[in-house]
């Protein structure tokens, strides 16, 4: 790569920023649902209120993953958007919460949304709220504040030596009652395991891989946190370098 085509800002401001021309072909790939913010709008009125928000806004932070080397809390939603725009949402489970009071019957509603770009970053969060929509605002901004990098790999014996979009090795994950197990597979195998599960691993940008799971599967909430505490127990195993390399494990995205 060139000097000249080295991004020199991080790409949700460059389309905040961007000519009206650019603004005109939004990508296809973004779906905003009815009453939800903008998220390239809403950079454009950003004014940072932390060290590493400053950093972004001052061009000295340009990707997500200088973010996380810097050791800094990512406490704004607007460092994740100007990091990484292209993130999809996805609602996984909405409740409804009614509880009796002295005043009459309170209603609230639980939700939990899921957000990923489908090629190596994935967040889960949760919210209530007395409306659907902006329970399903905060959800997101929850799952955008607790996003985490997926390492990938080629751990499957029966796939070709080189790089794959499998995990690398065999995980367990738990939620409440719920335990989920992750284990790799060989290209083309696709993504063997119930929907819930299914919607958190495309998100997260991996196609192929086997599950089993134990406990309460029926519960939403519970499979989805499962199977999110499965993909972040991957990167808190140890991993040899040699490992690394016949495992052809990578963290993030792959063109990163």
């Amino acid at each position: 790569m060139s000097e000249e085509d080295v991004p020199t800002m991080a790409p949700g401001l460059m389309q905040a920023y961007a000519p009206d021309e650019a603004e005109e072909t939004p990508d296809p790939r973004r779906r905003r649902r009815r009453n939800q913010d903008d998220p390239i709008a809403n950079l454009r009125k950003w004014e940072p209120r932390t060290r590493l928000g400053a950093a972004v806004m001052a061009n000295k932070i340009i990707s997500y993953e200088a973010a996380l080397a810097s050791g800094l809390p990512i406490r704004e939603v607007e460092i994740v958007d100007a990091l990484i725009p292209d993130l999809e949402d996805e609602v996984i489970d909405v409740n409804m919460v009614q509880r009796m009071t002295d005043s009459g019957r309170r209603v609230r509603f639980n939700v939990m949304a899921c957000v990923g770009n489908r090629d190596g970053y994935v967040g889960l969060g949760m919210a209530k709220a007395k409306e659907v929509a902006t329970a399903i605002r905060k959800a997101i901004t929850a799952a955008k504040l607790n996003l985490i990098s997926v390492q990938r790999g080629n751990g499957s014996w029966e796939s070709s030596p080189g790089p794959g979009n499998t995990i690398p090795f065999k995980v367990n994950g738990r939620a409440a009652s719920t335990r989920v197990t992750l284990m790799p597979a060989a290209k083309g195998k696709g993504l063997v395991i119930g929907q819930t599960g299914k919607s958190v691993l495309q998100l997260a940008g991996i196609k192929d891989v086997l599950s089993r799971t134990k406990g309460q599967t029926r519960t939403t909430i519970n499979y989805a946190a499962a199977t999110f505490n499965a993909l972040k127990n991957i990167n808190t195993t140890r991993v040899t370098n040699a490992q690394r390399e016949n495992l052809y494990i990578h963290s993030g995205r792959k063109n990163a």
